[in-house]
């Protein structure tokens, strides 16, 4: 399978099973092209002698040809079979999303949780049930040493004080058990103290910070239970937590919707006002009747953004002041292992969302979703079906992604978004596709221009 576009300066062909990234020239652009459509390198050769010499275009035959035979262009797909193994691999469990805290200081309206309840009841986890979450995941990751742990919510630092219980109990444990823990902290920012910091920066591999950009932007969804928006309060917070963690190890992760489609001016924002060099925006994901969802008519609008957003990044690595867009980071050379590239995120199998009260579901956007309860910490996964279901939860279980060029970059996209826009795990949520096909190829371009 062959992916071919015009981006900037470049003409781009991406071998999609081998995954070779060719720059060529016009010439060889439009002659892969033909070739990809099915001609015979006779027809191709007759089609491209109205404009170029037949030795040109003989020499770019050759070369095509011996990129072929070197399987670096039209590549066969060799991974379909792989896609079979993993519901015959052994799953063990290597990370966990704790959602502590059932309940928000912010009341942003986009929320996908329902304001931290996820349709439910408030309630904070207990450190018991926190202590059994670790001990669960130890239990249930056999002979993997690193595992992940992430807290989430609602806000997490509600229930700060569990947050430190949880991870000094881990801590304890660790050489007994030869384990490492790496903890992660998602926070609106409204509850980060001194002692916040201080303790997330030494127990804490990476923070999320959430910030939508400009302080109108931001302002409009991110908002307190009194209606008053929440960028004084937490912005210099943010620049504190930040600067005292050394400028690494967090992300700046902010959401735009229908109302900043020009959402690279919140990056800009961030950058160049604020200081902060680690970005992620988001789309929204949210029903086509709420006025802040994304429309078909915001698409040329976000195309232009991300090539924006390229050409900026490609200037401010010129000049020495990088930044990184999380969509944006891409390893060519020693990228992802195939089954990652099959599989994903492990939702529902290598990961779990649990709740408050103990519950366990395939991940947090699942959570109180009665079908997709997979069990608790203290009976396990008692829904062996779903789990398998999770298992072949992957790009070639998905029919829309059978001729996709994107496929082995998304693994097949988020098994939460496709149930929500699709009704079907194993659908697709095709507006977040063609955002994803696009960031991959300025993403690809990017990596052009390093070369």
């Amino acid at each position: 399978m062959i992916h071919r576009y015009i981006q900037g300066d470049r003409h781009i062909v991406l071998d999609v099973y081998s995954g070779s990234v060719h720059v060529t020239d016009a010439l060889a652009y439009e002659a892969i092209g033909l070739l990809d459509e099915g001609k015979t390198k006779e027809e191709a050769a007759a089609i491209l002698q109205k404009d170029y010499t037949a030795e040109d275009v003989q020499d770019v035959l050759e070369d095509i040809g011996e990129l072929t035979r070197a399987g670096k262009l039209f590549a066969e797909d060799t991974y379909a079979d792989k896609a079979l193994d993993l519901k015959k691999r052994n799953t063990v469990i290597k990370a966990l999303c704790l959602l502590v805290a059932h309940t928000c200081n912010l009341n942003c309206s986009y929320c996908f949780a329902a304001q931290g309840k996820f349709q439910g009841q408030q309630g904070l986890m207990d450190f018991e049930t926190g202590k059994r979450a670790i001990d669960f995941l130890v239990e249930h990751s056999g002979f993997r040493k690193n595992l992940e742990v992430d807290f989430f919510g609602g806000e997490p630092l509600v229930n700060f004080e569990v947050c430190k219980e949880i991870v000094a109990y881990a801590r304890s444990i660790e050489k007994e058990k030869n384990k490492n823990f790496r903890f992660t902290l998602t926070t609106n920012g409204v509850g980060i103290t001194d002692e916040v910091i201080e303790w997330a920066n030494r127990e804490c591999h990476n923070v999320v910070l959430s910030l939508d950009g400009r302080k109108e932007v931001n302002d409009r969804f991110r908002k307190d239970i009194s209606g008053k928006g929440s960028y004084d309060r937490i912005v210099p917070k943010f620049r504190e937590f930040v600067d005292k963690r050394g400028g690494k190890g967090y992300y700046m992760r902010g959401t735009f919707t229908h109302y900043n489609p020009d959402f690279t001016k919140d990056i800009f924002h961030m950058a160049d006002d604020l200081g902060f060099t680690e970005l992620s925006m988001e789309p929204v994901v949210a029903s086509p009747e709420d006025p802040c969802a994304l429309t078909k008519e915001d698409l040329p609008v976000l195309f232009e953004q991300y090539e924006i957003l390229a050409e900026d990044m490609i200037r401010r690595e010129r000049d020495g002041k990088p930044i990184t867009f999380y969509h944006y980071m891409m390893d060519l050379s020693h990228g992802p292992c195939i089954y990652k590239r099959i599989a994903g995120c492990g939702s529902g199998t290598e990961y779990l969302a649990v709740t408050a009260q103990g519950d366990l579901y395939p991940c947090h956007q699942f959570v109180n979703d009665p079908e997709y309860k997979m069990g608790d910490l203290w009976n396990g996964v008692t829904r062996e079906d779903l789990r398998d279901k999770f298992k072949l939860c992957n790009v070639y279980a998905r029919k829309e992604c059978e001729d996709c060029w994107a496929k082995l970059y998304c693994s097949g996209g988020c098994a939460a978004n496709a149930l929500h826009a699709s009704g079907d795990i194993l659908g697709t949520y095709e507006y977040g596709c063609e955002l994803f096909r696009k960031r991959m190829e300025c993403a690809l371009y990017m990596q052009t221009k390093k070369q």
